[in-house]
């Protein structure tokens, strides 16, 4: 029932990780502060499509 998910960073829109979820748990969007390697700084990372 895990699902691959991808989170996009909030301020450049790239796409940097890739985590799973568990859809009946989480129904939301995923949120995490992740180091983004193109803004060289920690962001908010958001679920994508």
């Amino acid at each position: 029932m895990r699902d691959i998910v991808i989170l996009a960073c909030n301020d450049c829109k790239r796409r940097n990780y890739t985590t799973t979820k568990n859809k009946r748990r989480t129904p939301g969007k995923l949120e995490f502060k992740k180091y983004c390697r193109f803004c060289q700084k920690h962001t908010l990372h958001r679920e994508t499509k």
